[in-house]
């Protein structure tokens, strides 16, 4: 685990940001580059996730702590209860008389996150932004599996096995602090707990999905390369404006930015790519590209290729999709002549441009089914 310490552990003050001076309240934020952060969000809201419950959200719902837009922050917006704040922020905790004022060393205030999908968590970010001198002074993060939609009852019951994440570690205020994870096992909730009090505004949960084959089986065809079904991107020529991992969600375009757009391409004889690895071993039937939204800037071409096996052996990809003509602000669809094996697939666009969604319509085949079972089998508590 990594993570941003207190510039003076001794100090319950260090880390706490200057107060809001007017102007951009982003200008003194103090952000972090890391790695992780290109994998999947496992906690963003449009995938499924949600915050299912929490022991007290008094200033702040708790709703706010998945937003996918980072937090904004309003100095004249006040109601009845104080600051309203966009993110989870709770009450002062008192302690038990006058003599006692401060709350005890264990007191905590809690989140449960339901996780779109389950999957192996790589590293977490709490977002503390403009919660300055009113963000927890540690936070801890526990996660468990549970089959299912368990509500909160089901959660918290003395049975369930909670696996430390993030032990107590103290965060920055108005700051990403980030959180390497490297627990090899796949988790379907988390249980966030900030001591004593305070505010955060957003949580992300970074990794790779890791479906339950039983439900894909369920599914008949499937779109190989969704997300949520254990797609991932592993490389692409440009990430510029917007990750090519928001090609292969499951929902719909909603705006330009809602996909992937990369600059504009200046060398000829070159052209802009993206590759992916499937859910597992697959048949693919149909292709789906989509330019939603994408006008003037959409990609003029576009070709598909695949490879059953080492994407690193250059001679094993062959043709699925030869080049075709793409409409901007337009679904494209294909139905492939045969069926195609593969487990990667790259997609080039000619000569730049953007894409929103691209889907892989098909099957697992029987290597592919046996080795996701094998694999959710595997990072099973």
């Amino acid at each position: 685990m990594t993570a941003h310490p207190a510039a003076d552990p001794t100090d319950p003050h260090a880390n706490d940001a200057n107060p809001y001076g007017g102007g951009d309240p982003y200008a003194d934020y103090r952000g972090g580059d890391f790695p992780f952060t290109s994998l999947v969000d496992l906690a963003d809201r449009r995938l499924g996730a949600g915050v299912i419950a929490a022991n007290d959200e008094f200033f702040a719902e708790r709703e706010n702590l998945l937003k996918p837009t980072p937090a904004v922050f309003d100095p004249e917006h006040f109601g009845h209860k104080g600051k309203i704040m966009d993110g989870w922020e709770t009450r002062r905790r008192r302690g038990t008389d006058g003599d006692h004022p401060f709350p005890d060393d264990d007191a905590h205030d809690w989140a449960l996150i339901r996780l779109a999908a389950p999957g192996v968590i790589r590293g977490i970010v709490v977002d503390t932004a403009h919660f300055r001198g009113n963000y927890p002074q540690q936070v801890s993060i526990e996660a468990t599996a549970l089959p299912g939609s368990p509500g909160p009852g089901e959660l918290l019951a003395g049975q369930v096995k909670w696996e430390e994440l993030v032990p107590r570690t103290p965060v920055r205020g108005h700051a990403a602090n980030g959180f390497e994870v490297t627990v090899e096992r796949r988790f379907t909730h988390l249980r966030l707990k900030q001591h004593p009090d305070g505010g955060i505004a957003r949580l992300r949960v970074h990794g790779e999905v890791v479906p339950d084959p039983e439900w894909l089986d369920v599914l008949g065809t499937l779109d190989l390369a969704s997300v949520l079904h254990g797609g991932t991107v592993e490389d692409a020529s440009d990430r510029f404006y917007s990750s090519p991992a928001q090609l292969i969600r499951p929902d719909h375009s909603r705006k330009m930015d809602d996909g992937w757009e990369n600059r504009r391409r200046r060398v000829k004889g070159t052209n802009d790519w993206v590759r992916f690895r499937l859910a597992a071993q697959g048949e693919i039937r149909a292709v789906e590209i989509d330019t939603a939204y994408l006008k003037g800037n959409s990609a003029g071409w576009a070709a598909l290729s695949g490879c059953d096996g080492d994407p690193a052996d250059e001679a094993s990809w062959f043709e699925i999709l030869p080049k075709a003509r793409l409409q901007p602000d337009t679904p494209h669809r294909f139905r492939l002549p045969r069926a195609v094996t593969a487990t990667h697939v790259r997609l080039d666009v000619f000569p730049d441009g953007g894409l929103a969604r691209l889907r892989l319509h098909g099957d697992l085949t029987a290597a592919g089914r046996a080795a996701l079972g094998s694999r959710f089998d595997a990072l099973g508590g």
